[in-house]
């Protein structure tokens, strides 16, 4: 039985999750939040039948508590809600679905009452990596890889306990500019960027796939996960997303993880870990595959690894100026406030302009001030995203 509390059930993952959820019968829901998508959060409620769900907004929780009056739930809102949705007493397991440094406190908060992680927002680790992984250990808590990567490289990590890894192969698709040169992305629009080759997810992550800032990221997110020195994890373009990532020991034998692009898979095995349950979905064929084609990427064009690989070293407060200054910029961007390349020019500015203010080992009230002064410096520079 997995009991699970999901922050962040109305996005793509979360909508997910809901779906492997109906497949399982002996997975419950005991907790919900969503931002403000309150008709759907309404509908999962009904079907689900958690005691307690969280909204952002206080009058986004007043219309639910009416429209749910015949439904025996606790509507909560803001921080304190999605804390206590981490919290919930009832579940064993949150699943953190949430896009953004949001996710930071309620995932703290679920590791100090001692619940196991199905970790999908990767901004927890980038920005709070230090105090997460060194939390997690105190209490015994399992964090678990929900990213297709990130669950690959632990897929592949399996039955290797005491083996040294030589690297970390992180595989990207690409995303819907690869190939393609500054020049040719000069004047690139939001709806161009949103298609995904192979991938359903957000706008947000969308764009961070297409800028390359969601992989680098992501190799922050695997130095703290798997405690692996950033120089031992290197990218490569996948761009049938076939292979989801892999790892290479010492003897130069490499494990990888291999499958149709479908995030249901990591999902479910980060909540049934060490079982592999069957799953109704598409499965490889390799019958049918014409090829499987591997490139390094174009880190001239697309930034986003620099910068990740800049923000380890200096390591501190920086991976927290790098997402923050790419939340800002992302949401310019999706606003028509700003021009695709641009994205890369103000997380450039801001965390070039902190390299002589790194905090070195920042606590969570360091972080989220850091966070703060980032989107402070950047409105000022570039204008707010009003």
């Amino acid at each position: 039985m997995r009991r699970l509390s999901i922050i962040g059930s109305t996005g793509s993952i979360g909508t997910q999750t809901l779906e492997v959820v109906r497949e399982n019968p002996d997975f419950t829901v005991e907790a919900l939040s969503c931002g403000s998508n309150i008709e759907l959060l309404e509908e999962q409620i009904r079907e689900f039948k958690p005691s307690l769900a969280a909204v952002s907004r206080e009058e986004d929780a007043e219309k639910l508590r009416e429209r749910l009056a015949d439904v025996n739930v606790n509507i909560v809102s803001g921080m304190d809600g999605l804390v206590a949705v981490a919290r919930c007493e009832k579940s064993d397991t949150v699943v953190t679905a949430i896009v953004g440094m949001i996710g930071v406190r309620p995932t703290l908060a679920a590791i100090e009452a001692g619940k196991d992680i199905a970790l999908a927002n990767k901004e927890t680790l980038v920005t709070a990596g230090h105090l997460v992984m060194k939390r997690a250990a105190e209490k015994g808590v399992s964090i678990l890889p929900v990213d297709s990567e990130h669950s690959a490289i632990f897929q592949s990590l399996q039955g290797n306990d005491g083996n040294a890894i030589r690297r970390i192969l992180l595989t990207a698709s690409g995303g819907p500019f690869r190939g393609r040169s500054r020049e040719e992305l000069e004047n690139v629009t939001v709806e161009q960027a949103l298609k995904h080759p192979n991938w359903s997810m957000g706008p947000k992550i969308t764009i961070d796939s297409a800028t390359m800032v969601n992989k680098g990221l992501e190799i922050i997110e695997a130095h703290w996960l798997f405690d692996v020195p950033a120089e031992k994890i290197e990218v490569l373009v996948q761009p049938e997303s076939i292979i989801h990532s892999a790892v290479e020991y010492e003897d130069g034998a490499v494990m990888a993880q291999l499958g149709v692009p479908d995030m249901k898979l990591p999902i479910q095995y980060a909540l049934t870990y060490p079982e592999r349950r069957p799953m109704p979905s598409e499965k490889l064929d390799f019958t049918k595959m014409s090829q499987i084609s591997l490139d390094i990427p174009d880190r001239d064009t697309f930034k986003g690894l620099d910068f990740a690989y800049k923000a380890i070293k200096f390591g501190g407060t920086m991976p927290t100026v790098l997402n923050a200054a790419n939340e800002f910029a992302v949401a310019k961007f999706l606003h028509g406030k700003c021009r695709f390349l641009e994205i890369y020019d103000i997380i450039d500015y801001a965390m070039t302009l902190h390299e002589d203010k790194v905090i070195e080992e920042p606590s969570l009230e360091d972080i989220l001030e850091t966070e703060k002064w980032t989107d402070e410096v950047l409105a000022q520079k570039f204008g707010g995203n009003e």
